[in-house]
């Protein structure tokens, strides 16, 4: 299948949502010209993966950061310290922020912040003439990434990377490149795995106000009107269909995406689902054993998950393989293999099989990427039309698990042939947030 660009993903998406969009260029000329441009950043949702985000950031040449922004304050204060001793400046400091994006200084906005939020800071920050680094998942829903593709289109002079750094590691791409040269023989299964080793069962918790340096309501923002419960804040807010899509869309986004990408498959023509909430039932939503199978015209591609078992396929903890008739690549995060399958008439190996290749590149590489796409218009290696293709995939999953049925996806449409999984395809957002529509 030809890769999907933003002029063929918009044309697409209009179509799904009924409506006309005009074609725009991909991002041609940007603010900066050299590394010797003073690049100045702020980060939205300080607390994990943003403040990683953010300290690659700053290791890089005449990169700074001048604001933070997050609704507890203890953490907007741990982190506005730390980058004060890195850095030997203070940022400004916010728990709004649209105040944030106000600062006409920052070039570029990071998106650290729960999944729910995603959609909506993206496209307020391209609106007011940022740079965009969103986290993964891109969007939490298919029709937000839908939207988010569109949107971005409408901005061609400003870079959207979405923080799917494996894009941006060499081994992923040469176990890829293995994949698609023919040597494994024709593949017609691929499995991706996250086995998390959570050990015991998430404590339930009553509950409660909200702590007084939290700004809970923000924290919401355009998810429903909830009781405050420590289980569905911070890290764990994962587990809950209100602000992400469980393990699927968290380590899913990144080993799903490679499944694909290996295959050059696209979307599936169906998916049908599997598991439970077994060990944390009543505790959390998101389902702690996960299957989803996905067809296509040649091949099957199975995703496997679960938040207490430890191994995985090949006992290994999270991955990705490809079997042919020939032989099985294996890649995760600590490198590729490849394993040979013996020929049952001449009884010797198809292919020779390939010791461990070790993993290359990283998240700083994936900064890298970013920071050349504004000073040097250099590709992004995970544009919107890569991170709402994956996480697109993802969320079908999860529909199938939701509905659970066998579900068919009409690519010409960007819709499921179910009107029961359609109506997943949409969030209800609280006032006064709202998602674009045109």
């Amino acid at each position: 299948m030809t890769p999907i660009n933003r002029r063929s993903f918009v044309k697409k998406s209009g179509a799904a949502a009924g409506i006309t969009l005009a074609a725009a260029a991909i991002p041609g000329s940007v603010s900066c010209s050299s590394p010797s441009d003073h690049i100045r950043v702020g980060l939205i949702g300080c607390k994990n993966m943003g403040f990683a985000d953010l300290k690659a950031f700053i290791e890089e040449e005449n990169v700074s950061c001048i604001a933070l922004c997050d609704i507890d304050k203890h953490i907007l204060e741990d982190r506005a310290t730390e980058i004060e001793k890195l850095t030997k400046k203070r940022p400004q400091l916010f728990t709004d922020f649209r105040k944030l994006l106000e600062i006409k200084e920052i070039d570029a906005v990071i998106i650290g912040t729960p999944d729910h939020w995603h959609a909506v800071m993206m496209i307020m920050a391209l609106e007011a003439g940022k740079h965009v680094y969103v986290e993964k998942p891109m969007g939490h829903s298919i029709e937000e990434c839908i939207t988010m593709v569109k949107v971005a289109a409408r901005f061609p002079k400003q870079v959207v990377q979405v923080g799917m750094w494996q894009r941006s590691c060499k081994h992923w791409l040469d176990a890829s490149d293995y994949v698609r040269s023919g040597k494994l023989g024709e593949v017609n299964l691929v499995k991706a795995w996250i086995y998390k080793g959570m050990g015991d069962p998430v404590p339930a918790q009553p509950d409660s106000e909200a702590p007084d340096y939290v700004d809970y309501n923000m924290w919401l923002g355009p998810a429903p009107l909830r009781i405050f419960n420590k289980n569905r804040f911070h890290y764990d807010f994962r587990w809950f269909w209100d602000y992400a899509g469980g393990a699927m869309t968290d380590w899913g986004v990144h080993l799903l995406d490679f499944a694909v990408y290996g295959m050059n498959a696209g979307y599936p023509t169906a998916i049908s689902p599997g598991g439970g909430c077994y060990l944390n039932a009543g505790v959390i939503e998101t389902p702690d054993i996960q299957q989803a199978i996905y067809s296509y015209p040649k091949h099957t591609m199975i995703w496997e998950c679960g938040l207490i078992p430890r191994m995985g396929p090949y006992g290994m903890g999270h991955g990705v393989s490809f079997t042919g008739t020939k032989g099985t690549l294996i890649v995760s995060r600590n490198g590729w293999q490849v394993t040979s399958e013996v020929s049952n008439k001449e009884k010797k190996k198809y292919i020779e099989d390939i010791p461990n290749q070790p993993s290359i590149g990283g998240l700083k590489e994936h900064v890298q990427n970013f920071i050349n796409g504004i000073r040097k218009g250099e590709k992004q290696h995970a544009s919107v039309e890569v991170g709402a293709q994956t996480a697109i995939i993802s969320e079908m999953g999860n529909i199938a698990y939701r509905t659970g049925k066998l579900l068919h996806w009409d690519c010409s449409t960007m819709t499921f042939k179910e009107d029961e999984a359609n109506k997943l395809t949409k969030l209800t957002y609280r006032d006064p947030w709202k998602l674009p529509v045109s």
